[in-house]
């Protein structure tokens, strides 16, 4: 046995860790040690694992004052003293219910705990830490003493790079997580989405687990193989991951009964019993091939739903709910909470359908209520009201109902004040946040594209290969050189005061039409006067449009997001 397996109970362990012979680890290139984290090239050697980790994290930018193994041995007797280790109890900002084992042995339990107490007392910045347990339950197995474990930890946690995040330490961190989560799940898990909010009251609650089916549920095998590449390519594993195992979820659960009450349960105990579904290189190989969003924008994204949180007052743990490790009761309204029935009328849409296109919409603004800015039936068929009524509400909502009685809509992130600044010209503009659906005569939801219409290519002032190159990686087969150094258009510009190039054609007004852009090649067309409108599309889900062709306005409103 190596001279890491003081704390390990090795019965529990499976052989072939034990059984692999210490191999040597010499590159330094990070393109290389990412592909030998995927593919798993320390994963079988327990004392060469321990030697990449220590390595990996003797390499985190950190402060200049990080607490090390000598300051965990000047103080852990003051802090513990004669108490038994086991029986310690744990700071507010962990659940002292869910501390993972990890097949340690009762020296390596009780020595969690000490671990925990030290570095409360060292990182008093440290409101919300649930995924910490976690990560010292794990590092434990490969450290030779406790002083050694509490130095990568508080190295981990004193990453002091902004472009490498590891571990939230605050509940705002932790919560617009969640909603981050949310947001990607929407992008990039539809069928699943879809599934959360049919069996679902609160569809942003499930998700409020995604971190607890990583460093609570998963088991430990699994979760060594993800910390081995989180190691090296920081926070976006554990959302690639997490989104693997809801697309897996969904793969065995689709059309099996479910009960809302449940549905959070179910998923738990589905990631503890992931080896029956997949195993950790099938995970990781279904993780990696999910075409995320590049790590930057990830950020952004983040930032915006911190900065939602915060205009909210949302930013720290109310001691007046019972919250679990990672079933936090929400401080934003719920989707049945935001469409109030009592309060919501619509000549359009029903509450249910209004509260499945909240379920669609970027969380952050899930958060607010709908509020009726224009409705052909009160204002008029006016495209001058309509913009008059819509000015100055970012984001809006758009829904039409025909003759015909078909029902569609489209989500739009940017004022339409922005339509100015190209003049008397169509100028476009919009972010990849739009999107387009139908509610009748069958829901679907389309994702964006930007809008292809030939003589419509300039926006304003702006030439047409100012079109953001990630929408290309999302949504054409040409991928841009080095995209994890570009931004899409999925974030609003305006947010951020990112160049203007970064904006793309998603949304277009003038005098004498609206056009809107959506996905699968969709475009929805509406003339001045607001009775006629039109739609293009090509290769569409099933080859169903998003209305007809041409089709007769029946009722039209416009909603905005009310605080």
């Amino acid at each position: 046995m190596d001279e890491y397996n003081r704390f390990v109970d090795w019965d529990k362990m499976d052989v072939t860790v034990q059984s692999q012979d210490a191999k040597e680890l010499t590159c330094t290139e990070f393109q290389e040690l990412k592909q030998l984290a995927r593919q798993g090239y320390w994963a079988k050697s327990h004392s060469l694992r321990a030697k990449v980790y220590h390595k990996l994290i003797s390499n985190i930018p950190c402060r200049t004052v990080t607490p090390d193994a000598n300051v965990y041995r000047d103080i852990v007797v003051k802090i513990v003293g004669k108490r038994n280790s086991s029986s310690l109890p744990l700071p507010e900002f962990v659940d002292n219910s869910l501390v993972p084992t990890y097949c340690l042995n009762a020296e390596g339990i009780g020595a969690v705990r000490k671990i925990i107490l030290c570095i409360a007392n060292q990182f008093p910045d440290i409101s919300f830490c649930p995924a910490l347990p976690s990560v010292i339950a794990l590092l434990l197995h490969y450290s030779k003493d406790e002083a050694e474990c509490f130095e990568q930890v508080c190295r981990i946690l004193a990453c002091n790079d902004p472009s490498k995040r590891l571990i939230d330490q605050t509940f705002l961190a932790f919560e617009s997580s969640c909603m981050t989560f949310g947001d990607l799940v929407n992008k990039h898990c539809q069928a699943a989405h879809k599934l959360m909010v049919a069996v679902s009251e609160d569809v942003l609650e499930v998700y409020s687990d995604w971190q607890r089916w990583l460093f609570g549920e998963l088991p430990m095998v699994y979760v060594a193989r993800v910390f081995d590449v989180f190691l090296v390519e920081g926070y976006k594993v554990l959302y690639r991951v997490a989104l693997a195992l809801l697309k897996f979820f969904h793969k065995v659960r689709a059309g099996q009964p479910m009960e809302s009450d449940s549905i959070q349960q179910d998923i738990r105990a589905f990631v503890r019993d992931i080896a029956k579904s997949a195993s950790p290189e099938r995970l990781l190989e279904k993780a990696f091939a999910i075409r995320l969003f590049s790590r930057k924008e990830i950020q952004l994204l983040q930032m915006a739903n911190e900065k939602a949180l915060q205009q909210k007052g949302i930013t720290v743990k109310q001691k007046s709910y019972c919250f679990s490790m990672y079933c936090i009761v929400f401080l934003r309204q719920n989707v049945h909470l935001a469409v109030h029935a009592e309060n919501f009328k619509s000549g359009i849409v029903s509450v249910k359908e209004m509260r499945d296109i909240w379920s669609w919409i970027p969380e952050r603004f899930a958060l607010c209520q709908p509020l009726l800015l224009f409705t052909t039936l009160e204002h008029g068929c006016s495209l001058s009201r309509f913009y008059s009524h819509s000015e100055g509400h970012e984001p809006t909502l758009l829904l039409i109902k025909t003759t015909a009685k078909e029902v569609c809509g489209a989500y739009l992130s940017t004022d339409w004040s922005e339509r100015r600044r190209g003049g008397n010209k169509l100028s476009f503009f919009g972010t990849g946040e739009c999107f387009v659906f139908r509610l009748q005569p069958e829901v679907e939801r389309y994702e964006w594209v930007i809008i292809k219409h030939p003589e419509l290519a300039t926006t304003g002032s702006e030439p047409e290969n100012h079109a953001s190159p990630a929408s290309s990686t999302l949504s054409s087969s040409s991928v841009p050189s080095d995209p994890s150094d570009r931004l899409s258009p999925f974030l609003s510009a305006r947010h951020f005061n990112l160049p203007s190039k970064t904006a793309s054609m998603f949304m277009a007004g003038s005098s004498e039409c609206i056009i809107i852009g959506g996905g699968d090649g969709q475009a929805l067309y509406l003339d001045a006067d607001l009775n006629h409108g039109r739609t293009s599309h090509c290769n569409t889900f099933n080859n169903q449009p998003l209305c007809s062709e041409s089709f007769q306005i029946s009722v039209l409103e416009v909603w905005g997001f009310r605080d």
